[in-house]
């Protein structure tokens, strides 16, 4: 019997071996494809590349409409987590997920279309926005960072702004996520709260002045008041804390001492806010209530706050709720989920209801330095409401104030303010006959 040349066996060796590589691969594809695996991207079908395309696409805008709606700012990509009014009342800052943060005119508010200056937030994104007192700067808490960093606005021939980030960041010092930031209007001091225990307070060179620690098992919220005297925190126990940050007649920062606390609720405190000039705060509890105090004390004499008004809100008892207080202190903002409610603080009755506003849990709750709007935000989208409880609130304060007037030039005068908001009321559509 002859054998087969060597050449002949070599190439039949060959063939065979290739014809079992080419099976197995077919197996193990059948078998990726049975288990879910993605095959190679040159063997993709157009089908799938389609499927692709459709699920990258953005998620629909949530739609809202109200009577009292004014205005509705779109421009952001990603949801909306915070957002702050310049002190001067002229603009309005947002950050969201998206690596942006947005400026925004408010005397656009009302017109048809709203523009927006746009400051890219490099390799990270913001949580937090806050402008300085001076409105030529802003700063913000990094996501991934966890720090601070400063923008710089710089204004441009044609109107715009440049925004400059500086060349470095405040340094870490928290070792839990941080909840709040805030600039003193007088420009002494920041201040950032984390979500254990812990308020820094930090001077704008980004060192660190002075530690709080709050006891409060944890911290909820934490601010700055608007005198840039206080710095107030509410957590896991029924009250609010205040401290009052102390420096000497040269500037120079001395201490951080016990002011006093708002005592009254029977459960933790969701959150708190000042009136614009600090002489009112307002608080919303766990125990499904709010509490408006006078806060308009001498401490240091052992005084404590008035209690002056007790309203209930029941959904605050179920879900954690965040509030805004009016400049006036005349009207409060109380958001759960993604609903807002009005009331007059010194009746205590509710106004207004404004249901699923947004497409998310509201992040965050604001009244512009005028007390005219309230802004919202929960999505990708900030809302303004026209504020028609102040407008009523303003009504019912002058004519209280027109029965008392003796003088003719102050009666004059009362009764201008009370015809703009009746006016403003009946442009509405929101006066009370």
């Amino acid at each position: 019997m002859e054998l087969p040349q060597m050449p002949e066996l070599m190439g039949l060796s060959l063939l065979l071996g290739l014809l079992a590589l080419m099976a197995t691969a077919a197996v193990a594809r059948g078998w990726l494809r049975a288990n879910g695996f993605p095959l190679d991207k040159s063997l993709k079908s157009k089908k799938q590349k389609q499927q692709q395309r459709i699920r990258k696409e953005k998620p629909q805008q949530h739609n809202f409409t109200h009577r009292l709606l004014a205005a509705a700012l779109k421009s952001h990509s990603g949801n909306i987590s915070c957002m702050d009014f310049s002190s001067n009342g002229k603009y309005l800052a947002t950050c969201a997920d998206d690596r942006t943060v947005r400026i925004w005119s408010t005397k656009d508010f009302l017109q048809r279309e709203h523009r927006s200056m746009r400051a890219n937030v490099e390799l990270d994104h913001a949580t937090l926005v806050r402008f300085s007192p001076d409105c030529r700067a802003f700063i913000v808490w990094l996501a991934s960072g966890d720090t601070l960093r400063v923008f710089k606005m710089t204004k441009r021939e044609d109107g715009g702004y440049t925004f400059t980030a500086t060349p470095e960041d405040f340094p870490k010092k928290h070792k839990a996520p941080v909840i709040n930031i805030s600039i003193a209007d007088t420009g002494k001091f920041i201040m950032t709260a984390s979500s254990d225990t812990t308020i820094l307070i930090w001077n704008l060179k980004g060192q660190v002045l002075s530690t709080i620690n709050t006891n409060q098992m944890n911290n909820i919220h934490a601010t700055i008041s608007p005198c840039s005297r206080f710095v107030a925190s509410c957590g896991f126990t029924p009250d609010v804390k205040v401290w009052e940050v102390c420096f000497g007649k040269k500037g120079d920062f001395q201490e951080v001492v016990r002011a006093f606390e708002l005592k009254g609720h029977s459960a933790a405190v969701h959150f708190f806010a000042f009136s614009n000039d600090s002489r009112r705060m307002v608080s919303v509890s766990k125990d499904g209530t709010w509490k408006l105090w006078d806060t308009d004390v001498e401490y240091k004499k052992q005084q404590d706050p008035y209690l002056l008004r007790t309203g209930r809100f029941e959904e605050a008892s179920t879900m954690p709720c965040r509030l805004a207080l009016s400049p006036d202190a005349q009207v409060l903002a109380l958001a759960s989920g993604s609903s807002i409610h009005l009331y007059n603080t010194r009746r205590g009755e509710k106004e207004e209801c404004f249901e699923q506003v947004h497409g998310e849990c509201i992040t965050d709750l604001s009244f512009d330095i005028t007390g005219r709007f309230l802004a919202s935000c929960g999505d990708r989208a900030v809302r303004l409401f026209h504020n028609t409880p102040g407008h009523r609130a303003m009504v019912e304060e002058m004519q209280g104030l027109l029965k008392r007037a003796s003088n003719e030039s102050t009666r004059q005068r009362l009764q201008q303010q009370l015809s703009q908001a009746q006016e403003a009321l009946k442009s509405l559509g929101a006066l009370k006959k």
